[in-house]
């Protein structure tokens, strides 16, 4: 089956589009906006897992992509939370969601500098661990005030989110920062300037 060459980055466009749609859902007020918020995130989210499977699946990788798919995830990631703050600051603390996009750009600065060394980053289980946490944290979130009884539930993830998150960050410079200043990372030796093998990009 042959389909178009740029259909991953396409994907990854459309979810850096409905991020507008996204924000306005979550701070304009009318009935069920919590569900109509709740399915535009996670539509969203689900192009992240499409133009990542199919890009390998059919040898669609490409350059633009690996850096295009894991900037539209933070951008989603960070409009939905700030959204949040606005929306509850109760809830969802703003020092929380600055330490969550702080680490976001922290290890976005770091793939930037690998990728200038040829240097292609993985994602670790710990960054997609990090995904997934995040997602649920967020659609708990959305909808809060629809939980009822299960409303404890929507802080604990998003602390959850917060330490794994961390985690995550901290894991990946611990593991790359060191071999990148030597100049002798474990990567480079694996994969040559010309063209690396197809890999998920960090999360």
């Amino acid at each position: 089956m042959r389909l178009p060459r740029h259909l991953p980055n396409l994907l990854s466009l459309f979810r850096i589009l409905m991020v507008p749609l996204l924000v306005v859902v979550l701070l304009t007020k009318f009935e069920n906006k919590e569900f109509v918020g709740l399915g535009v995130f996670l539509l969203a989210s689900l192009t992240d897992l499409l133009d990542g499977w199919v890009a390998r699946r059919f040898g669609l990788v490409t350059r633009l992509g690996k850096l295009l798919d894991p900037a539209a995830d933070k951008i989603l990631t960070a409009a939905a939370f700030i959204s949040l703050v606005e929306l509850n600051p109760g809830l969802v603390p703003a020092w929380m969601v600055v330490a969550i996009i702080s680490r976001e750009l922290a290890v976005s600065a770091l793939r930037s500098f690998a990728a200038a060394e040829h240097v292609v980053i993985g994602a670790s289980l710990a960054g997609k661990v990090k995904t997934f946490v995040q997602v649920i944290a967020i659609s708990l979130l959305i909808i809060y005030n629809q939980l009822g009884e299960f409303s404890h539930l929507a802080p604990l993830s998003l602390w959850a989110s917060l330490v794994v998150t961390v985690y995550s960050g901290v894991e990946y410079f611990v593991r790359f920062a060191r071999l990148i200043i030597a100049g002798e990372p474990e990567t480079k030796k694996r994969e040559s300037p010309e063209g690396p093998p197809a890999s998920s990009t960090v999360a």
